[in-house]
């Protein structure tokens, strides 16, 4: 059994087909399986109500998530997934006071068995599935399987620095991650591995080139231009630049050893950003050591998982 983050399963063909019509729901009761469908309604005990198409469902508040009985997770996080799609196992179907159809579903049942099966499974180095869930200032919660949040903080995003994360990342956005290490049963992500090293970025561009950038940083020595969010250049000061700010800049030179990019800015201009699920350099399942830097680079950049 895979496991994939909230919202992943609702349109595939096999979950559509179990909420066709009752006999295939019972099926997915005999078999344990992971359903999805959108939850339309918190009643007023905070017991969700589901659209399963063929039937209404009811996933009471204890069933909800895991840490709900117990007080460890507040009931926002009930609220929360209204009109959203939620995952669940389906308990028991039942008969109405006029004759109809109802089923009892678990979301707590269907997070239980992704802990069990998946995440407790995860090691330092796995690149997994995520999709953003809620966005801070200081990194993002995403959503690594069936509703269980992990915490990806805004200094592990990009090696290019930003100030919000919203400068990467749109809530719902699917993205990949890395677990960096696991403390307490803590999953720590970390995303910036993925977006490849400097000479995989550095071959994107070459010298002569005038090229489209952000502006990330304004210093008393010069100003630094994102050309790509694991690669950023520097211009010489220019009068009237700010922080986040777009531009035009010549690639004056490249140099490796030193993991350099001179650049002059031709032109910067306010525009607002079009974001995009980033693209990703490394695309296997396990990351064991990550170089950044440039082999002959008199600077050691790299991360290592265990």
């Amino acid at each position: 059994m895979k496991f994939y983050p909230e919202g992943w399963l609702i349109n595939t063909p096999e979950n559509q087909f179990i909420l066709k019509d009752s006999i295939n729901l019972i099926d997915a009761i005999n078999e344990s399986k992971i359903v999805e469908a959108k939850a339309t309604v918190c009643d007023k005990n905070h017991n969700l109500i589901v659209d399963l198409g063929c039937m209404k469902g009811i996933v009471k508040r204890e069933d909800s998530a895991i840490g709900i009985k117990e007080g460890t997770t507040k009931d926002i996080a009930i609220i929360s997934r209204v009109n959203k799609p939620i995952c669940f196992i389906v308990k028991e179907i039942k008969t109405d006071n006029k004759n109809k159809l109802y089923a009892i579903l678990s979301r707590k049942n269907a997070q239980e068995i992704c802990i069990y099966n998946y995440i407790r499974k995860l090691t330092p180095g796995d690149v997994i599935n995520a999709r953003v869930t809620h966005i801070e200032s200081f990194g993002v919660f995403v959503d690594i399987g069936c509703g269980i949040i992990s915490f990806l903080p805004i200094d592990s995003i990009s090696i290019s620095r930003i100030s919000h994360p919203n400068e990467r990342f749109l809530k719902g956005m699917d993205i990949r991650v890395i677990v960096k290490n696991i403390e307490n049963d803590k999953i720590n992500l970390t995303h910036k591995e993925l977006l490849g090293t400097w000479e995989e970025n550095a071959k994107l561009f070459s010298v002569g080139e005038t090229v489209g950038g952000i502006i990330r940083s304004v210093e008393d020595y010069g100003i630094f231009v994102e050309l790509t969010p694991n690669l950023a250049g520097l211009a010489e000061v220019k009068p009237g630049v700010t922080v986040g700010q777009h531009s035009s800049v010549y690639i004056k030179n490249i140099i490796p050893s030193r993991m350099k990019i001179k650049l002059i800015i031709i032109d910067v201009f306010d525009q607002g950003s079009i974001l995009k699920v980033p693209n990703y350099f490394y695309t296997k399942d396990h990351m064991s050591k990550f170089l950044y830097s440039p082999v002959n680079s008199n600077k050691v950049i790299s991360s290592l998982f265990k």
